[in-house]
């Protein structure tokens, strides 16, 4: 197989996973959706309720980039060049990476806000709920975050990298050689 077959396949391979995981990113937000709408509707206990409102935001958002982000793995282009698979690949896994990175900061200051809840009782339930939420959420987005950029990399090292490893440069030094063993 040539490079440019293997690079296609790759790219396919990868844009297929961007779309599996824009699909359980969306799937979480209707679910939450769903569920926190009508725990916001019913519930009476002010905490809960606030927690359940915090969702429905939150997750506005999260379909708000779900819906984009499997559009343009539906509609990516797979026949790259090395340095635009290289490229969009360094991408990927950098944007998950720093979205863990503030999935941290949102579970810290869910905690910070559950913590400011005793020293503000005119605010302590919103505090609580509001806390919860964020932390809840924040902790299924690093998890999603770390698990979308784990199978990015497994899939470079045990895809990309074989194919890396049989380009050399040429005997004079002018061009890259190809091995095809």
């Amino acid at each position: 197989m040539c490079t440019n077959a293997q690079l296609d396949d790759y790219n396919k391979e990868r844009l297929s996973m961007d779309k599996n995981l824009m699909l359980g990113l969306g799937t979480w937000s209707s679910l939450n959706l769903l569920g926190s709408g009508l725990g916001w509707a019913i519930s009476t206990d002010e905490s809960i309720k606030y927690f359940h409102q915090m969702n429905v935001m939150w997750n506005v958002v999260n379909l708000g980039l779900a819906i984009p982000g499997y559009i343009k793995a539906r509609k990516g282009k797979s026949n790259l060049s090395l340095y635009e698979t290289l490229d969009d690949q360094r991408k990927t896994e950098t944007i998950f990476l720093v979205n863990a990175g503030i999935d941290l900061a949102y579970i810290s200051s869910g905690l910070m806000l559950k913590n400011r809840a005793s020293k503000d009782p005119s605010k302590e339930t919103q505090f609580i709920g509001y806390g919860n939420s964020i932390i809840l959420q924040g902790g299924f987005l690093l998890l999603f975050d770390w698990i979308a950029f784990s199978i990015h990399r497994r899939h470079s090292k045990n895809k990309l990298s074989p194919i890396l490893q049989r380009i050399q440069p040429s005997d004079d030094g002018i061009g890259l050689k190809f091995n095809l063993e």
